[in-house]
């Protein structure tokens, strides 16, 4: 079970009253996640205003070192209502991860270079990410990209047909 409620503090992509939530929880740098973020997006094609996206940052450093300023990367977009733009280049160049690659990014998007690093530097974001990787530990995630469909743990392989056939089941 999602044990932390969707809320206002969460990364909201579609339609906030949709009858399906998918939540995921997702590291930047993980291969596997880099794999689902193009099922993600067919996956809300397909289900258009029916669902409710939800992103949860859950970096896992000892694997993948540049895990945690990348979230915190995405984290200061979203400041500047750019959440959802970093988000998807980050996963669509999660190769380069370095922070010379960051700011690049987040100059590619107007923000500023030198806030960026500076929100790294003085680690503005660090308790916004703690909260997230927190309220995943507490639903059992341990591992990444972990799903919730409606507030249930999606516990399969995250193929397409497999999350589809889950998410009909869950809207029946």
């Amino acid at each position: 079970m999602l044990k932390v409620p969707v809320s206002s503090d969460d990364h909201i992509q579609g339609n906030t009253n949709a009858p399906i939530t998918l939540v995921e929880y997702g590291d930047y740098e993980c291969p596997y996640c880099g794999m689902a973020y193009p099922i993600v997006k067919q996956i809300q094609k397909h289900f258009g205003e029916r669902l409710r996206f939800v992103f949860r940052n859950f970096p896992i450093p000892e694997s993948h070192p540049h895990a945690g300023i990348a979230a915190m990367t995405a984290e200061f977009a979203a400041t500047k209502d750019q959440f959802w733009q970093m988000h998807d280049l980050l996963y669509e160049n999660q190769d380069n991860l370095e922070l010379s690659a960051l700011i690049d990014y987040a100059t590619s998007l107007n923000l500023s270079g030198k806030e960026l690093q500076t929100a790294i530097e003085n680690e503005t974001f660090v308790k916004k990410i703690e909260d997230d990787f927190m309220g995943g530990v507490r639903s059992g995630v341990n591992g990444t990209p972990s799903f919730f469909i409606n507030g249930q743990r999606f516990n399969h392989s995250f193929e397409y047909e497999n999350i589809l056939a889950a998410i009909t089941n869950a809207s029946a």
